[in-house]
């Protein structure tokens, strides 16, 4: 059975940096693309990231291109968004999610078939 679990959310003023982390386990980590989505309050969940098995290539939304940061680590069957420069419109649950391939250029919520439970990111003005 596919687990992901989300850690590293929190309260953070504007302008600030989280790391957040995705611990996977159940299926051969290596093997397939990794993204990260939020969901806001009242709004659809949406894609922030991705990143294909090998870390080779990533992928972002417009909304947080040259902030935001996605990496994973295979031996340690984890992924990571480094979120920097932090604003009020980042707040939002953040969830990691496995894909059935291995490339990324293509993720979307509904095609995700596993997803980790979220980690709340809140950020002050």
């Amino acid at each position: 059975q596919v687990q992901l679990v989300e850690s590293g959310g929190g309260l953070v003023q504007a302008g600030g940096s989280l790391r957040l982390s995705c611990a996977a386990s159940g299926r051969t980590f290596s093997q397939y693309a990794m993204g990260w989505f939020r969901q806001a309050p009242g709004k659809e969940r949406e894609f922030v990231a991705a990143i294909n098995w090998s870390g080779g290539r990533t992928y972002y939304a417009d909304s947080v291109k040259g902030r935001f940061t996605i990496s994973r680590d295979n031996a340690r069957n984890t992924v990571y968004l480094q979120m920097n420069s932090l604003k009020p419109e980042d707040t939002a649950v953040y969830y990691c999610a496995s894909d059935r391939s291995s490339e990324a250029a293509t993720m979307t919520v509904d095609g995700m078939p596993y997803w980790g439970k979220g980690t709340l990111v809140t950020v002050s003005s």
